[in-house]
Parts: structure tokens; C-alpha cells; sequence
């Protein structure tokens, strides 16, 4: 079956449920159909990617967010994905996408990171625990997803986090310790 019709029929799906429903059945849609699978990788460090690292990445080539992208799916890290951020992800990269990536390219880039995450189901809620509500979605896939670290643009809204023992990187930082990583 076409990625369209699949995504057309899980919007169709997901119009319908009550939000306590959503979670459960979107995540399993989402994981059999958009090709999310349980990464087994063993010693690697796991982080969750901001929003804002996805949208810089896809604005320009030259900077550390498109390298971090480029690293996805090369087995030097394990990048945790949860159903809202997902959501969150394509709803920024329709409204932020440069002109020259039509909405399939970007369906494209949001299929690969499906394929290549480790898909965290959220059990309990974090919020309100951060200054932007958009933000607690990543902070509670981080916590559930035991990640070491937030690669993210926007440090200081994720100060709260070092209470759970994730640190908070920038894109240069994170690229810095994949480095020195053996």
C-alpha cells in the first residue's frame, strides 16, 4: 500500500478517537505502517532530537542540525521518537519547509527518521514542567525513553531536565561527543 494512503487512512483513523484512544492506536498504526522499529543497539547513546534541530536541518546543509540528521541511521546513536513529537515534526516541517523541498520530500525525511527511531510510548506526563508546552513532549520522551541527552537549539527552555539526569546539547555539542565517542 502507498505511504500517502496509509498516511491518509491514519489521519482518517485518528480523526475519529477520543484522545485516551489516540495514544495507543496511533502508535501501533504509526509503528507498523510507517516502518518505526525497536533499535537493539547495545551501548550507544540515546537522545532525543528538539524540533528545532529537525527544522534547521532541513533549512541548511551547512550547519551541525543537517549533520546530526546525516549521523540518523549510522548506528553511532539511538534517536527515541514518541507518537506527539512525531506529530510535532511534520506539523512544523509543512509550515517551515524551504521552497525548494516540496511536501513529499518532506514526507520522505519523516519516513527515514520513522524507520530509523527507537518508538517510546509515553506513559505518564512531565507537564507542565517546562517554560513552552511543545517542549514537555520532548522532555517526557527523553525521561521514558531513558535518554541520556536533548540535542537541542534551545538550551535554556530544557534547564529544568538535568533534575531527571538528561543533559541538554547543542547540535555542534552532540556532534563533539560522537566524536570522541570510540
Amino acid at each position: 500500500m502507498p505511504i500517502v494512503v496509509k498516511k491518509r487512512i491514519v489521519r482518517q483513523i485518528v480523526g475519529r478517537l477520543s484522545p485516551g484512544r489516540l495514544g495507543k492506536i496511533a502508535f501501533a498504526l504509526i509503528a507498523v505502517w510507517s516502518g518505526i522499529r525497536y533499535n537493539t543497539m547495545v551501548g550507544g547513546l540515546r537522545v532525543v532530537l528538539d524540533t528545532n534541530v529537525i527544522v534547521a536541518a532541513v533549512r541548511s546543509r551547512r550547519g551541525a542540525s543537517f549533520r546530526v540528521i546525516s549521523e540518523v541511521g549510522r548506528g553511532r546513536f539511538e534517536f527515541v521518537l514518541s507518537v506527539p513529537l512525531l506529530v510535532e515534526y511534520e506539523d512544523a516541517l509543512s509550515t517551515a519547509r524551504p521552497p525548494e523541498l516540496s511536501p513529499a520530500d518532506v514526507s520522505v525525511l519523516i519516513d527515514y527518521l520513522c524507520s530509523q527511531a527507537h518508538l517510546q510510548e509515553i506513559y505518564y506526563f512531565w507537564r507542565p514542567h517546562l517554560p513552552d508546552p511543545k517542549d514537555d513532549m520532548v522532555l517526557e520522551a527523553a525521561v521514558a525513553g531513558h535518554c541520556a541527552a536533548i540535542v537541542t537549539h534551545n538550551g535554556r527552555h530544557f534547564e529544568p531536565a538535568s533534575r531527571f539526569g538528561i543533559r541538554i546539547l547543542s547540535p555542534f555539542e552532540f556532534l563533539r561527543r560522537l566524536e570522541a565517542r570510540p
